[in-house]
């Protein structure tokens, strides 16, 4: 039997949309299209694994429908469509046009309506229909020749839908869906039903009764009183949702199977709306001997040139000492800098050109320029890495100059770096891989590197790939490499970002090669004493929690403590999981003032992280060569222009409770009688807000250096700054704070533990006390509603993409992020200008001491005992003098043998 499948288009476009709602696909010219793609995928991925006999669309009218006639609040509740969502539809059809499948609307009907008269006609030819949409509604059609066929989406697969996967879903046949919804209604279409009747109880009704009217019939035998009532009161609420919910499968529709079998696309139409969308992917895919009329990436020739002998070496040097700059990469072992071993080197000048000196690959049975290849090479490319006049170019260049260490060499001239040029243009993108900027830029796919080396327990390193493939990849990374390096410089000079890109972010990556390198050295034999007395304390505490509970039970197990907390102790769940009830962090602590187990789960989870994620694992990461520990240090990690850290993650590491801050005495100087200083901004994000906002109060406040909360304070509650009590300070210190984050009367309630209307009185009161940071606010609001955008004091931006949305929460979520990026984002500025001028200070004073590790607003350093004076003088002159702002900068240094002391 042939088949016949029909997209609900609506649907399907909906979930394309919300599937990427948090990294949607934009346009370099700002056009939202994740509903597009994802459409067209649906479509694809159904022609690829089905192969239909027949295949169409059917739409939702604009029109009004029978059902709004019969009942004006049909489907009143739901939002309106996201406004990025509005233009994309009109495309889908474009699109849909071009790939010659049918597209069926009919004004006053719904799409559900056209695709229910469809497979009945196609049933009664003998043809199986498939309904592509994942709405429970269609499952009343379902029967041996009507199947639904719902998408995967998410975590859910695919599912087909069949008499028996409806009954096992709802616990009745598709005969019994239609009865089903009337009594139980449809808050996704504000379908009423009859009230006090829920999915379980319809269920249940419908088995003693078999349908409808007879359930209506015998209202009056119910013993719940509220079924009863419900009935008796409201069946005429229950009959008005039967109609709403019933299918119509008599549309007037015109139907040409001929039409609707599948054939060959439109390909230029196609290829130009995939051009406009930017979909170059789905163009090699979806339109056959495509030819790009531009040169792009993927029709130059790729002269690629692996160097196997000592003559094609010199010719290669020759032509690379010519060059003011050029773009290289690293092949390795490792991703981490610090153990990786050199495989080999690629290089770039030229568009379509590369050359690779490889030095470790499968099968090298002789070295092939001298006595030892790694020597040779390294001897020979040294004073052209070193050389500060000749420019290198580099995607992830960190990285690259890190390995470069270990044998040795200082890499100087770092000029471009295509991976932080991508966060500057687009920090939200989220993702900076070079495999992603090809697509994006060059509408190039590159080789994935697992094609290489494989994934899981089966991957090799890269040494263990032979010659020719491993030096066409090579070479592939850095032409594409030098490609996006011709590309973004223009870019960044055309959106007036090259001064931010060159003097913060590439000006840093020295600073960071330097840290990174230095790493921090533990003190092992306290970690080891600190986790037994964790250890002990887990003890203790797994008793405690045994004897509260009155026996013993798996800790970790959400299902088991969720069964003591909810049914033994019958505590009131606050939030509900697919599987149970939630026993996350911010349930427990809102039971904890009910029962004692909540607060020693607390303490369990506390300790276990704590012992597990820090004390246990620090010093696993000891690196074997340097006997120190090497954070790596993220410049692209963040959309404010924070860095972030990896392994150890140090802006993670506790300081709320006193366990967690001693973690910090781990962190002490190598060298006898040297110190470690910690130097930390203080009140950064509130000078800097004083700042952008112009505030004349809170100028005056910080320029006469007063106690900011408790001035605030004094302010709010119209008191003497001595009548400020510690209460009234630390309502104005969560204030203060929280504007900045952009909380509203909701947050700040919840901190306070207030109520709502005291919180907003309480908000009111301090933007009356400090007009011009409302001010500012509200302008920052209106920038990013006509911009798009909102940027720091030194043109950071961060795109602000939902500020217009129909949709309250995300609309809501972008102000707070609006309001905080240019705060946020300023003070990341800050601490990185310091960084730099303090990385070549040390280097001008050819100083001993140096920084280790920057976290949040503060920087670390290990000091000699003879420079103590010096560094403190220094870092606190280059911290303070980094901006000339309204407001003085003030920094907090303090010293010790470990880091705790220094904090």
């Amino acid at each position: 039997m042939k088949r016949f499948f029909i997209i609900d288009g609506m649907a399907i476009a909906y979930r394309a949309h919300f599937a990427l709602i948090r990294n949607p696909l934009i346009t370099t010219d700002g056009r939202h299209v994740s509903a597009i793609h994802g459409f067209i995928r649906a479509i694809l991925k159904i022609m690829k694994d089905e192969n239909p006999d027949y295949l169409a669309v059917a739409m939702d009218s604009r029109e009004k429908t029978f059902r709004h006639k019969k009942y004006p609040e049909y489907k009143a509740t739901r939002e309106k469509m996201p406004f990025e969502m509005r233009p994309q539809i009109g495309w889908i059809k474009d699109v849909i046009a071009a790939m010659n499948i049918p597209l069926l609307e009919m004004p006053g009907y719904e799409a559900d309506d056209i695709i229910a008269t469809l497979a009945k006609i196609a049933e009664t030819k003998d043809i199986i229909s498939y309904m592509v949409t994942g709405d429970k509604d269609f499952m009343q059609l379902i029967n041996d020749k009507i199947f639904m066929y719902a998408p995967a989406t998410g975590k859910k697969e695919l599912t087909v839908y069949d008499a028996d996967k409806v009954k096992e879903k709802w616990g009745v046949g598709p005969e019994s869906i239609i009865d089903l919804l009337a009594l139980m209604g449809d808050s996704s279409d504000n379908i009423p039903g009859i009230p006090g009747i829920g999915e379980k109880t319809a269920v249940k009704l419908l088995k003693q009764y078999g349908n409808f009217e007879e359930i209506i019939a015998h209202g009056e035998e119910q013993k719940n009183a509220r079924v009863r009532s419900g009935i008796l009161e409201n069946s005429d609420l229950g009959i008005l949702s039967k109609e709403l919910v019933t299918i119509d499968t008599a549309v007037p529709v015109k139907v040409n199977w001929d039409d609707m079998k599948l054939s060959e696309y439109d390909g230029d139409t196609l290829k130009e709306l995939l051009k406009s969308f930017e979909f170059y992917t789905l163009i090699k895919e979806m339109v056959p001997n495509n030819t790009e009329s531009n040169e792009s990436a993927e029709t130059k020739i790729q002269d690629y040139k692996i160097v196997k002998t000592l003559d094609d070496f010199k010719k290669f040097k020759e032509k690379l000492i010519e060059k003011d700059h050029f773009t290289f990469d690293t092949e390795t072992t490792s991703t981490n800098a610090f153990i990786a071993k050199l495989v080999g080197l690629s290089f770039a000048w030229k568009e379509g050109e590369a050359w690779y000196i490889p030095l470790k690959f499968s099968g090298k049975e002789q070295e092939l320029f001298a006595e030892s290849d790694l020597d040779f090479i390294i001897s020979e490319l040294k004073p052209i890495l070193e050389n500060p006049e000749i420019g290198k170019n580099g995607q992830n260049i960190k990285y690259d100059a890190e390995v470069l260490i270990k044998y040795d060499i200082r890499l100087q001239g770092i000029r471009f770096d295509t991976m932080i040029a991508e966060y500057i243009l687009n920090s939200g993108n989220g993702s900076y891989k070079l495999d992603n900027l090809a697509l994006h830029y060059l509408h190039y796919r590159m080789q994935p590197i697992e094609e290489l080396i494989g994934i899981g327990k089966k991957q090799i390193s890269m040494d263990k790939v032979p010659l020719e493939q491993a030096g066409w990849y090579a070479c592939e990374d850095a032409d594409v490499t030098l490609q996006l390096t011709n590309i973004m410089e223009d870019k960044l000079k055309k959106e007036g970002l090259d001064k931010l890109y060159k003097e913060i972010e590439l000006a840093l990556i020295d600073c960071l090669i330097r840290m990174e390198s230095n790493g921090m050295h533990l003190d092992l034999v306290f970690l080891k004493e600190m986790s037994i007395d964790l250890e002990q304390s887990l003890i203790k505490e797994i008793q405690k929690i045994y004897d509260t509970a009155g026996e013993a039970f798996n800790i970790n197990s959400p299902a088991q403590l969720s069964h003591l907390l909810f049914t033994k102790f019958g505590l009131k769940p606050i939030k509900k999981t697919k599987t149970g009830y939630s026993t996350d962090v911010k349930v427990l602590e809102a039971l904890q003032s009910e029962h004692p187990l909540p607060a020693q789960i607390l303490e369990y989870r506390g300790l276990t992280k704590l012992k597990n994620t820090y004390v246990d694992a620090l010093p696993k990461l000891k690196n074997p060569l340097t006997g120190r520990i090497h954070s790596s240090f993220n410049q692209t990690g963040t959309s404010t222009g924070r860095l972030s850290s990896s392994n150890p993650n140090f802006q993670n590491i506790p300081i709320r409770t006193e366990r967690g801050r001693k973690i910090r005495k781990a962190f002490v100087p190598e060298k006898e009688n040297w110190q470690l200083l910690a130097a930390d901004y203080s009140q950064v994000e509130l000078r800097i807000i004083a700042h952008l906002s112009k505030d004349k109060t809170l100028i005056e406040a910080f320029n006469n250096d007063l106690d900011i909360h408790r001035k605030t304070a004094s302010l709010v509650y119209s008191v003497t700054e001595d009548d400020v009590t510690p209460d009234m300070r630390r309502t104005a210190k969560v204030i203060n704070f929280g504007i900045i984050y952009g909380a509203g009367p909701f947050r700040i309630a919840q901190e306070l533990n207030i109520s709502r209307g005291e919180a907003a009185g309480i908000i009111k009161a301090y933007f009356e006390s400090y007009p011009g940071l409302k001010n500012y606010i509200d302008a920052t609001t209106s920038f990013a509603e006509e911009h798009g955008y909102v940027e720091t004091l030194f043109g950071r931006r961060r795109e602000i993409r939902d500020i217009n949305s129909d949709n309250h929460n995300l609309r809501e979520a972008s102000k707070r992020a609006l309001i905080n990026m240019p705060v946020q984002g300023s003070a990341a500025d800050l601490i990185k200008i310091a960084m730099i001028r303090l990385n070549h200070k040390f280097t001008v004073l050819k100083l001993e001491s140096m920084m280790i590790s920057q976290v949040h607003d503060e920087l670390i350093f290990e000091v000699s005992p003879n420079e103590i004076d010096l560094v403190r003088e220094t870092v606190r002159f280059e911290m303070e003098s980094s901006a000339n702002l309204l407001v003085p900068l003030k920094v907090d240094i303090g010293t010790g043998p470990s880091w705790f002391e220094a904090h």
